[in-house]
C-alpha cells in the first residue's frame, strides 16, 4: 500500500504543479450537489424567474421607446417638411410683392421725373424768354443811351459839348 500511496502522492504533486485539481469522491460532494439543487429549486421561481421578468420587461419598454422615437422622428421630420415649403411660399410670395412694389415705384419714379423734366424745361423757356425780352429791352435801352453817352465821352474828352 505504501507504493499506492507514493504512486498517488507523486500523481497529486504533479497534478498541482500543473495547476490541475484533486477531487475527492466522498459524502462532501454529495451534500454540495444536493444544496446544489435546493438552492435552484428554491432561488429559481422566487429570484430568477421574477429577474428574468423584470429584464424582459425593461426590454419591452425600451424597444416600445425606441419605436416612439422613430415615429417622432418621422413626425418632426414631416413637419419640418411642410414648415419649410410653407416659408418657400412664403418668401416667393414676398419677392413677387418686392418686385411689383420696385416696379410700381420705378414706374412713379418715371412718371414724376417726366412731370419734373416738363416742368424744368417750360421753366428754362420762360427764363430765356424773360432773358431774350431783358436782354432786347436792355440793347433797346443801350442803343438810345449810346448817342447820349457817347455825347457826353466825347464831350468830355474834347473838353466841350458835342451835338450830333
Amino acid at each position: 500500500m505504501s507504493l499506492l500511496s507514493v504512486s498517488n502522492l507523486t500523481a497529486s504533486s504533479a497534478a498541482f504543479a500543473e495547476g490541475g485539481v484533486t477531487v475527492d469522491l466522498d459524502a462532501s460532494l454529495l451534500v454540495q450537489i444536493v444544496i446544489f439543487v435546493v438552492l435552484i429549486v428554491v432561488l429559481k421561481p422566487t429570484l430568477f424567474d421574477p429577474m428574468m421578468r423584470l429584464f424582459e420587461e425593461r426590454e419591452k419598454r425600451i424597444e416600445g421607446t425606441r419605436r416612439e422615437a422613430t415615429k417622432e422622428d418621422e413626425r418632426s421630420a414631416k413637419a419640418l417638411a411642410k414648415y419649410e415649403a410653407i416659408l418657400a411660399k412664403a418668401r416667393e410670395s414676398g419677392a413677387a410683392e418686392r418686385d411689383a412694389l420696385r416696379a410700381d415705384g420705378a414706374k412713379k419714379e418715371a412718371d414724376l421725373m417726366a412731370r419734373v423734366r416738363g416742368t424744368t424745361a417750360e421753366t428754362l423757356e420762360e427764363g430765356r424768354a424773360g432773358i431774350a425780352a431783358e436782354a432786347k429791352a436792355a440793347r433797346q435801352q443801350l442803343k438810345s443811351d449810346a448817342s447820349a453817352l457817347g455825347r457826353e465821352i466825347a464831350g468830355r474828352v474834347l473838353g466841350r459839348e458835342v451835338s450830333l
